[in-house]
């Protein structure tokens, strides 16, 4: 469905024979190289749909804000601040405030992002390792900036070698594997989950159209929001040993 959309059409008209020739040079036949195209495009657009979307309610929540006769908007937005707040203040502790914006954005985005996917014909973008990739790196590159920003450089790397300074040898470069593996773990954790309940949604409706398919559709609900939950909060997992003094 999401190929119909006027937004991906204009964006496979500007976009779609550059992509295409990309895939092609690394391999892809003309065929594939095109479809793969297509399908990179009408996920971004689902994504800047939704995007727009936030936007546009933190626009309105913005224009709108009362103290005396707060909205429904309002009472949604303060309710997100106070839940990210909590778990922010639990998880990193003093200053999470700092951090809060950018979880917040995080669990919504990804969230949208996955319960899109209950629009029968629409996959959810969440649903494309490129989508949950996309996700990681900046996470990835933001808790190091803010560790490296708290702690200053050699400060930072330091965390990375152990409290026994003649293991550092070894234990540094462990730690920098494993870092580097949390893009993978926060990645191809979402991806797969995400790619398996729709998978699974697909399956049942096309066997069962009637009925037992708003079971799944009621799990693809849960499924969604405790995979949102857990990138946020690893998100802030992250944060909390990049920025920490104690190591």
């Amino acid at each position: 469905m999401s190929e119909s959309f006027v937004l991906t059409r204009l964006l496979v008209k500007l976009f779609g024979g550059l992509l295409a020739s990309g895939f092609h040079a690394v391999g892809l036949p003309a065929d594939k190289a095109a479809a793969q195209a297509s399908a990179l495009l009408g996920t971004f657009s689902l994504e800047l749909l939704i995007v727009a979307g936030l936007i546009a309610f933190f626009v309105f929540v913005r224009l709108t804000l009362s103290v005396e006769n707060p909205n429904a908007a309002q009472h949604i937005a303060e309710m997100l601040h106070e839940f990210t707040g909590q778990q922010g203040e639990q998880v990193i502790g003093h200053g999470y405030e700092r951090f809060q914006a950018y979880v917040t954005c995080i669990f919504l985005f990804v969230l949208l992002n996955n319960l899109i996917g209950l629009i029968p014909g629409i996959e959810s973008p969440t649903a494309s390792i490129m989508v949950t990739l996309g996700l990681a790196v900046p996470t990835f590159l933001y808790y190091h900036f803010h560790g490296i920003l708290a702690q200053g450089p050699l400060g930072y790397l330091k965390h990375f070698a152990g409290p026994i300074w003649w293991m550092a040898w070894l234990i540094f470069p462990i730690e920098i594997i494993s870092d580097v593996a949390r893009i993978m773990s926060l990645s191809v954790r979402l991806y797969a989950n995400m790619f398996a309940g729709d998978l699974v949604t697909l399956v049942f409706f096309s066997l069962i159209p009637i009925g037992v398919p708003a079971i799944f559709l009621g799990l693809h609900v849960l499924i969604s929001l405790i995979q949102a939950f857990v990138f946020m909060l690893l998100t802030m997992i992250y944060l909390s040993l990049a920025v920490s003094h104690e190591h």
